[in-house]
């Protein structure tokens, strides 16, 4: 008997769709092929959009320091030129005395500024971080500072504040300070650059500020339901809370201490006066390329700073692990 014209007019079973349709498995290899190409379409123009940055980073920053490694084993003069001679320019670094002194007023900085700073930075940002009226405007000034901190004028505005007679001197003379300013005094010296770099604290309080207002306030509402006081709950809530963010301020913060260039040169010129107290490790390597014309010699002072500064952050982020808490993250 032959088969009905009903029966005859059904799709076979495993067709996946209706007469004259592809088959279904043949749609979904069509739809993974362009959303294949279209991926593919927008990885290249990522690239596209990369290669002004790529080439940027090789020309710019790439090329200089892989230069700059080769320079540190010759005798190169800006001059004269040089030739290859080992490792003897970092033998000459480890037996200058002028490097220890300039490690020693760099680590000396670092030991004061960046503590202060982030002490300073953290405790405003809390005052910030009230719901008030006009904090809009507060915070905005508290942040103007850090855009020209580091501009030469603010530079040496600073350093006749704290000059002979300036108005440091005035100041202090009301509490028995007996003159010669900071500018002159070499064993304080130091604060001057110091206090500079407090009065800078806008940046790490947006940070800080950014981080109070993404604690949960349900944890303070549970602490005060407890009996918390304020310094409980800063210890036990606010400072975890924010441990993630005061570990990126500490870092950042110790990195670009360790590079402080501008506001030193200025106030303490190349030779870190008064005796040697102003002699950063940036200012010698300066000194070195660009009075000397000793490129080869910077070189390597400044190879050994980017070996420390990368030692100093592997060991915090080493200590991170045990110190740092992440929210959801069970320690």
């Amino acid at each position: 008997m032959s088969a009905s014209p009903s029966t005859a007019a059904e799709p076979r079973a495993g067709s996946g769709g209706t007469p004259g349709a592809p088959p279904v498995r043949a749609t979904r290899g069509a739809a993974k092929r362009r959303s294949s190409a279209i991926r593919g379409g927008e990885r290249l123009a990522g690239y596209a959009f990369m290669i002004p940055w790529i080439i940027g980073t090789a020309i710019l920053t790439i090329g200089p320091m892989a230069w700059s490694l080769y320079l540190s084993f010759t005798d190169y003069h800006l001059i004269r030129g040089g030739e290859w001679i080992g490792l003897d320019n970092y033998t000459a670094v480890f037996n200058d005395p002028m490097f220890y002194r300039a490690v020693r007023v760099t680590l000396l900085y670092v030991v004061l500024a960046v503590p202060v700073k982030l002490v300073a930075s953290l405790a405003v940002a809390m005052l910030l971080s009230q719901r008030r009226r006009g904090m809009s405007f507060y915070r905005a000034a508290f942040y103007m500072p850090s855009l020209i901190a580091m501009s030469v004028g603010v530079a040496l505005i600073w350093k006749a504040l704290f000059a002979n007679g300036g108005v440091q001197d005035r100041f202090m003379g009301v509490f028995g300070w007996d003159g010669g300013g900071f500018l002159g005094n070499p064993s304080v010296s130091i604060l001057m650059l110091v206090l500079l770099a407090v009065w800078s604290f806008g940046a790490p309080m947006v940070i800080f500020l950014a981080g109070l207002m993404q604690v949960p306030q349900e944890l303070y509402e549970a602490a005060d339901v407890d009996g918390a006081g304020k310094w409980h709950k800063f210890v036990r809530i606010t400072l975890p809370m924010l441990s993630p963010v005061i570990f990126f301020n500490v870092l950042m913060e110790t990195v670009g201490a360790f590079q402080v260039f501008g506001s030193a040169y200025i106030i303490g010129g190349e030779s870190g006066s008064p005796a040697w107290s102003t002699l950063f490790y940036t200012v010698r390597i300066y000194t070195l390329a660009f009075t000397d014309f000793r490129m080869g010699y910077a070189s390597a002072y400044a190879w050994l700073l980017v070996l420390a500064v990368g030692l100093v952050t592997a060991v915090m982020f080493r200590a991170a692990k045990r110190l740092v808490f992440y929210a959801g993250e069970d320690k």
